[in-house]
């Protein structure tokens, strides 16, 4: 007798590898695991404006580059500009260049942005240690008595910043805080003191993001470097933390926007909200990161719809499996209700039903003129196709005669098929009589009519075409149910008498 153990370790392969698979798309790729659900998301336009003085103009400015937001979609207009999008280890920068600029010119960046949800900042390498700021002699003497005076109170790097950006706002400042805020921005300042410390600090750019709102500008913040993450400081307003509608802009710590060849330049922002498929974004977001490769949606559309219906099979031969194998009903052909359930996809339900029940009961009767001529099997089976094909063509013009829209839909059933399923039941009506023959038939559309609402169902449909994972789950079910050599639980009825009354 052979071991079962490599069996069980195949199928329980299968099933950790479906499933890991299945959780790695959703979590890594941000497919969602339910159909129908929607993302927020930001459109975001930057409108570049300067006055050109009639010289050869190049204009830089700082594009987003966020943790906390994906960049779905970004393009620029400039007519007339050449364009040059560079991408460093410091930013990301466009770059627009003419030979000559004369008046007021505009540049617009548009950009559509999802969140992500990573909203602390983290830093794979530690940054190199400021150099301490050269303060001038009317404020050193001051800097260093309110420095010394603040780190005697902390006791990390965050710790001090958080107590120096206490002092920076306290409602009664001291007295060298305020001789140092007249010459010094708060935000200014509170660098050049972390840096007189030797801690990492950045002043960086964020946009706040809000619906509808136009002519916005952007607000300064700090970034302090601490145990592998920066933190994020509002010096003007004395706050820590990140708002949830805090967009950062720029966090090389270098100037957001530069011109050469032209003077009064600024940016505006303007910005948009909007709901979006989660699905399609995740689609999105794979193109841009060339995660498609081995993916259906690579495929042209006609294919994707093809594997939609095909990918369905699985979860119908899954249901009968499971109703042959351990409920024990009896169906007509193996896999026909599968078929017939693909059909029915097509049709709707109720339409299929009377659909099928017309065909085959209008082939039964040819079919039991045809046994009469005693046919070969080849000629009496092509003569059923035949007369299967001038059925459904008969019905489809009365459908249509009538105004029966539903009843045109029954073209879409496999007319093989049902030619087949008409000459076995025709055998079995002579062998073992009509009993047997309804037995086989009801059990035909009652798997079938199963098999179509777990195919038809929407998270069925959404799970089997993004998850390809779960095919390997429903293979290792499939194996699993083909080791049942127990009684189908239809089959228990014969032991009722053995119970006795009771």
């Amino acid at each position: 007798m052979h071991s079962r153990k490599p069996f069980y370790i195949l199928v329980a392969l299968l099933f950790i590898s479906g499933i890991a698979a299945s959780v790695y798309r959703g979590i890594e790729h941000s497919v969602p695991f339910l159909p129908g659900k929607q993302v927020q998301s930001w459109a975001v336009d930057a409108k570049v404006s300067f006055r050109g003085t009639g010289e050869p103009a190049e204009v830089s400015f700082s594009l987003p580059e966020d943790p906390a937001y994906e960049i779905l979609v970004e393009n620029a207009t400039s007519p007339g500009y050449g364009l040059t999008i560079t991408n460093n280890a410091i930013d990301r920068r466009a770059i627009w260049s003419i030979r000559s600029a004369t008046g007021t010119q505009d540049l617009y960046y548009k950009v559509t942005l999802i969140p992500t949800g990573q909203d602390k900042l983290l830093e794979d390498k530690e940054p190199q240690s400021p150099s301490a700021y050269p303060w001038p002699a009317t404020e050193q003497a001051a800097a260093e008595q309110a420095i010394d005076e603040v780190w005697s109170k902390s006791a990390t790097n965050l710790s001090f910043a958080q107590q120096l950006n206490k002092e920076l706002n306290a409602n009664e400042r001291s007295q060298n805080i305020e001789l140092l805020l007249t010459s010094n921005s708060p935000s200014k300042l509170f660098i050049r003191m972390l840096h007189s410390k030797g801690i990492p600090a950045k002043e960086v750019s964020g946009l706040y993001l809000e619906d509808q709102r136009r002519r916005q500008q952007l607000s300064n913040f700090v970034e302090v470097y601490n145990d592998g993450q920066w933190h994020l400081f509002n010096a003007e307003e004395g706050t820590q933390g990140r708002p949830d509608n805090l967009l950062l802009w720029d966090r090389s710590g270098t100037s957001v926007l530069d011109v050469i060849g032209g003077v009064n330049s600024q940016v505006n922002f303007s910005m948009l909200q909007d709901t979006r498929s989660a699905l399609a974004t995740a689609i999105d977001v794979m193109k841009n990161d060339n995660a498609l490769d081995f993916s259906l949606y690579q495929l042209p559309l006609e294919e994707q719809s093809l594997f939609k219906g095909i990918l369905l099979i699985p979860i119908g031969v899954l249901m009968v499996v499971f109703l042959r194998v351990l409920i024990g009903i009896k169906t007509s052909g193996t896999f026909m209700p599968v078929l017939i359930a693909l059909a029915f996809i097509q049709t709707t339900l109720f339409t299929g039903l009377i659909g099928f029940l017309l065909i085959v009961a209008f082939g039964l009767m040819i079919r039991s003129y045809l046994s009469e001529l005693n046919l070969l099997l080849i000629s009496r089976i092509s003569a059923v196709i035949i007369v299967v094909i001038g059925i459904i063509g008969l019905f489809t013009l009365l459908s249509y005669k009538f105004g029966l829209s539903e009843g045109l839909t029954i073209t879409f059933f496999p007319m093989i098929i049902l030619a087949w399923t008409i000459e076995r039941m025709s055998i079995l009506w002579e062998e073992e009589g009509p009993k047997e023959v309804i037995v086989q038939g009801g059990g035909s559309l009652f798997v079938a009519t199963l098999a179509y609402l777990a195919m038809s169902a929407t998270w069925v449909q959404h799970w089997v075409f993004n998850f390809l994972g779960i095919h390997l789950v429903i293979l290792a079910l499939v194996l699993l149910m083909g080791q049942y050599t127990g009684y189908r639980l239809l089959e228990l009825k014969r032991f009722k008498p053995l119970a006795g009354e009771k």
